[in-house]
């Protein structure tokens, strides 16, 4: 294949891509249109209303989170609904995702229909001439044809106080990254008390400045107020006791063998992955260590399974049990698969799901 038909290749596949996401959308919004109509006043006050039923419909059949369902049943219903030239360019592949989010996005204000259509017409004139544009450069263009039919309607950025975070997340086996995005003044008196933490050590504590800052933090995290020199003198005027801290409890699973050495499997921490073998074993002396033992292979009497069968259900589940869904298995419910007294409370007919997955669960048999 010479030259200039791999680039056609690339550039059709690409307008198939697209063209398959654009007619996905359509569809969502059709089957919204069939299940989840606005008039529907039998379910309007229900806790798993028409929309959120067809969310979880929508996540389990494409096997996504709830999340990313409802943000694409959203995309759909603004395409189907606020947008349709737009959509009806996406399906065809003239445009592809992102430019379709930014346009959908950047014209959420705008309420009025006739302006809304005229908006409309001129993103689907305009909208394949973006393609090539950066993300800034883009968000200028759709803004001038929002201000130009509706002034109001143009997004404003928030403000430094609005746009605030802190996140959590796990980066590589056994270590986590933390982000976050703070008001300036916020963020130099959070930098300021580290560094006074991290200095509050004599000269002969073996961390460096970055490893006493990241002390400090879970210093911090912990409810203490000071850190607590590492020197190693008896005499060391900062190595006093620190402020008792609150017990916080964290879950890790491992197996038996990994803890004793006979194994280098990893445990897990649920919500952050992998934990390597060794870290297991280096803090194992200082935690509390349970056995999950297998549960009997005969039912239990009762609707409420015992203590034991309900931690080996959420030892074994670790979350939500929906397709999709991964709400922690300490906010979650231990459903019957088969309706109890039908169903035994045993392990095979157990499982865990979180409170809205339960009452979609409980709708489904009281329909």
């Amino acid at each position: 294949m010479r030259g200039g038909a791999v680039i056609d290749a690339i550039t059709a596949a690409s307008r198939e891509q697209n063209a398959a996401c654009g007619r996905e959308l359509m569809a969502i919004g059709e089957l919204y249109a069939r299940r989840a109509p606005e008039d529907d006043e039998a379910r309007i006050c229900w806790a798993v209303d028409g929309h959120a039923n067809l969310v979880a419909e929508l996540s389990a059949a494409l096997n996504i989170s709830r999340g990313r369902a409802a943000a694409r049943l959203r995309l759909a219903i603004d395409l189907r609904e606020r947008l349709p030239k737009v959509g009806a360019l996406f399906a065809g592949g003239a445009i592809d995702y992102r430019m379709v989010t930014t346009l959908v996005n950047r014209a959420d204000l705008v309420t009025d229909p006739e302006w809304l259509a005229r908006l409309d017409e001129a993103f689907a004139r305009w909208a394949p001439t973006w393609m090539k544009l950066s993300g800034p450069k883009l968000y200028e263009r759709v803004d001038m044809w929002v201000e130009r039919f509706d002034p109001t309607g143009v997004r404003e950025p928030k403000t430094p106080s609005e746009d605030v975070y802190v996140e959590v997340g796990p980066i590589s086996p056994g270590v986590v990254g933390i982000w976050a995005r703070l008001a300036c003044q916020d963020g130099v008196a959070f930098d300021t008390r580290l560094d006074a933490m991290a200095s509050g050590v004599c000269r002969d504590d073996p961390r460096s400045k970055d490893q006493r800052r990241a002390d400090a933090l879970m210093a911090m995290a912990s409810g203490r107020t000071r850190l607590a020199c590492r020197c190693g003198a008896a005499d060391c005027p900062h190595r006093g006791p620190e402020t008792p801290a609150p017990r916080v409890v964290i879950n890790v699973i491992a197996e038996q063998a990994t803890l004793e050495g006979r194994s280098n499997d990893p445990g897990y921490l649920p919500g952050y992955g992998a934990v390597p073998a060794a870290l297991l074993r280096e803090q194992a002396p200082t935690a509390d260590v349970r056995l999950v033992t297998l549960p009997s292979p005969y039912p239990e009497d009762g609707y409420r399974p015992s203590a034991q069968l309900a931690r080996f259900v959420r030892m074994r589940d670790l979350t939500c049990r929906f397709p999709g869904c991964d709400v922690a298995a300490a906010h979650c419910q231990i459903d019957h698969t088969i309706p109890y007294p039908i169903g035994p409370t045993h392990p095979s007919n157990l499982k865990l799901l979180c409170v809205f997955h339960q009452l979609l669960d409980e709708e489904r048999f009281c329909a």
